[in-house]
């Protein structure tokens, strides 16, 4: 009796198939893509990140917020407003993550469209936010986002947003700098 297989063929091997590099950003290169500060920047890590695809971004929400001290008092809840900005914001770090020269770039809204909100989001919450590019332009991205919390639906739309040169000087001391004669009698 032979140790060797009945047939000379060689035994197929299955080479995994490479997955879409993800990226993590953490809070200080979230700001290096956005210009949002506090109290206004609204997601805290980006947990993952597909190029052109999608992303995924992590806000904590905490009672010192300045907007739970008066949407409600008795009743801290997060408005959905601010909902909507968190996802337009990791839309748009996803965005400004893959121009060239972001720096010199603004991401803004160019619309909102089929908004809903299921449940209320309150202090202690952990926001999960998934946006996923549906078409993206030279300038535009139109996106689909879902926020959940703790597995539950709380909020979805569909985002656009455009990138726009960032203006670096207010238009007065543009105008100052451009006749420092005039500034100067």
């Amino acid at each position: 009796m032979s140790d060797t297989p009945a047939s000379d063929s060689p035994t197929p091997v299955s080479t995994p198939v490479p997955s879409a590099p993800t990226t993590v950003l953490d809070i200080v290169q979230i700001m290096a893509l956005l210009p949002h500060r506090y109290p206004f920047l609204l997601i805290d890590r980006v947990i993952e990140m597909e190029r052109k695809v999608r992303i995924v971004a992590i806000k904590n929400v905490s009672v010192n917020e300045p907007h739970f001290t008066g949407h409600f008092p008795d009743y801290p809840i997060m408005p959905g407003v601010l909902t909507i900005e968190a996802m337009a914001q990791a839309g748009g770090a996803l965005l400004m993550h893959d121009i060239e020269n972001p720096e010199t770039k603004l991401m803004v809204f160019a619309g909102i469209e089929e908004a809903r909100f299921r449940r209320p989001v309150t202090p202690g919450d952990q926001l999960r936010i998934e946006m996923t590019v549906l078409n993206w332009r030279s300038r535009t991205v139109r996106m689909k986002g879902e926020v959940t919390v703790d597995g539950k639906l709380v909020c979805d739309a569909i985002i656009s947003c455009a990138t726009v040169p960032r203006v670096r000087a207010p238009k007065a001391e543009a105008a100052a700098e451009a006749k420092p004669e005039a500034a100067a009698e």
